[in-house]
C-alpha cells in the first residue's frame, strides 16, 4: 500500500512535490522547452546539469543532442517518471537522476551547462540562494540558463496578486560579478501554456542566458 501524504517524510517542500505529482499523470508532453532548444542547441555538448527535471523532457532532449546529463528534482516520484521518460527514448545511458532538496544539498561537480527551468515552488525555499549555487556549478567557458514565470497563468495556484519580477530584476537578486559572466540574454517572452485540463492562455516568462568567463 502506498503512503499517504501525511506519512511521507522529508520536508515540507519534498512532501508538497509528491503529493503533486502522485496525484498527476506520469504522461509527459516528450517535448523540450523553447528557450533551452533556442539556447543550448549552438553549444558543443558536454556535462549538464538540470534542476528540477520533473518529467524529464528537457533531459531527455539534452542527452539526444549529445549531452551527458545531471537530472534532479526533490519528487521521487518525480524522478520516475522522468527515468521511464528516460528509457522510452533510448537515452537512459547518458542521464543520471538524483533526488535533492535543493535547499539542502546539491550535486557535486562542474558543468558545461546548468539550467533551471521554472524551478519556482509555493513552499518556502532559497530561490536566489540555489541559483547562485548553481552558478558555482558553472565550469569556465560553461553556461547558465533560466527560464521562470514573468506572470500567473489562469490555472495557477499562485495567489492572484503574486508579484513576478522582470528578467533585469531576477539577474540583479542573484548578485553575479559582470566580471565573471556574459550576458548572452536576458529578456522576457510570450508563448502560449496550456493547463492541466487542455485549456490555453498567453503567458510571459524570463529568459536569463549567461556564458561563465
Amino acid at each position: 500500500m502506498s503512503k499517504g501524504i501525511e506519512d511521507m517524510q522529508g520536508t515540507d517542500a519534498e512532501r508538497f512535490w509528491e503529493e503533486r505529482y502522485r496525484g498527476s499523470s506520469p504522461g509527459s508532453s516528450g517535448k523540450p522547452g523553447m528557450a533551452l532548444q533556442q539556447c543550448a542547441q549552438p553549444l558543443m555538448p558536454g556535462r549538464a546539469l538540470e534542476l528540477g527535471c520533473a518529467r524529464g523532457d528537457d533531459a531527455v532532449w539534452l542527452a539526444r543532442q549529445g549531452w551527458t546529463v545531471v537530472a534532479v528534482d526533490i519528487s521521487s516520484t518525480a524522478l520516475g517518471y522522468a527515468a521511464a521518460n528516460a528509457r522510452r527514448a533510448g537515452v537512459e545511458d547518458r542521464i543520471t537522476f538524483e533526488q535533492h532538496d535543493l535547499s539542502e544539498s546539491f550535486p557535486q561537480g562542474q558543468f558545461g551547462l546548468v539550467t533551471a527551468s521554472f524551478l519556482q515552488s509555493p513552499v518556502a525555499f532559497p530561490r536566489a540562494a540555489v541559483l547562485r549555487r548553481a552558478a558555482g556549478a558553472v565550469a569556465p567557458g560553461g553556461h547558465l540558463l533560466i527560464v521562470e514565470h514573468a506572470s500567473r497563468s489562469p490555472w495557477s495556484s499562485a495567489p492572484p496578486d503574486m508579484h513576478f519580477p522582470d528578467a533585469e530584476a531576477s539577474l540583479a537578486s542573484l548578485a553575479l560579478s559582470d566580471r565573471d559572466w556574459a550576458r548572452l540574454r536576458v529578456d522576457t517572452v510570450e508563448r502560449q501554456a496550456t493547463g492541466p485540463n487542455g485549456q490555453t492562455a498567453m503567458v510571459r516568462d524570463n529568459v536569463i542566458f549567461l556564458g561563465r568567463i
